[in-house]
């Protein structure tokens, strides 16, 4: 460690503003520690001086310091650099449509629906409910057996309801027997638009709602 005497002042009088620059920028760093050195060489006892192998550990310590921050620099602005670049790549999954996970049917194409779910393990009865925001039944598809892993279905209900579809709700239950087995249901939405949020591609979607791209299940 540098330790200052005789007429060194330590007392900070810059603003906050100015504190966070000097402390950041390497080269405002190794200013202060030459200043410092210098009034130490000058303030120094002459009958014990500072040997060179005091100096040059010093000298190697601000230069590790120094490199380190140069580092971080570099990092952050390579970080704001690829969020900027997965933005604009992003902008290809504008007009898409995604799977996210969520119990909403979406828009439907050509008059029809198309969802999904994740089933963990095979399933001997798998059956679809579809149902208002409210909690009032739609219509009860019954897909039969399901396999492990995606599996995809399909609901019209052109004369099932005329209401605003694309609110319509839906829920999975599946079973072994008496044994019930686990789903995930997955909603099929349209990307309108690409963001960057906490350095990460997000992706607007046809709801209104603002997912992470490593929340997509599938596109398509």
């Amino acid at each position: 460690m540098i330790y200052g005497t005789g007429g060194v002042d330590s007392t900070t009088t810059n603003t906050t503003s100015n504190s966070k620059n000097s402390v950041t920028d390497p080269n405002e760093a190794q200013d202060r520690f030459l200043k410092l050195l210098v009034a130490q060489l000058n303030n120094q006892d002459p009958m014990n001086p500072m040997d060179n192998a005091q100096m040059t550990s010093q000298m190697a310590q601000i230069n590790t310091v120094t490199g380190i921050q140069q580092l971080n620099q570099t990092m952050t602005s390579m970080s704001s650099q690829f969020t900027a670049m997965q933005v604009l790549q992003g902008t290809s999954m504008i007009g898409r449509t995604v799977l996210t996970e969520g119990n909403t049917l979406g828009v439907a194409v050509d008059g029809t629906h198309t969802a999904a779910f994740d089933l963990a393990n095979p399933a001997a009865s798998v059956k679809v409910q579809i149902t208002t925001a409210s909690g009032e039944l739609v219509d009860t598809i019954d897909l039969g057996s399901g396999s492990a892993g995606r599996n995809y279905f399909t609901w019209d209900g052109k004369d099932k309801y005329t209401g605003d579809k694309s609110q319509l709700r839906y829920s999975v239950t599946a079973t072994n027997g008496a044994t019930a087995v686990a789903s995930t249901t997955l909603s099929p939405h349209a990307v309108i638009a690409t963001s960057a949020a906490n350095g990460s591609l997000a992706l607007e979607l046809d709801n209104g709602d603002s997912v992470a791209y490593s929340g997509v299940k599938a596109v398509y």
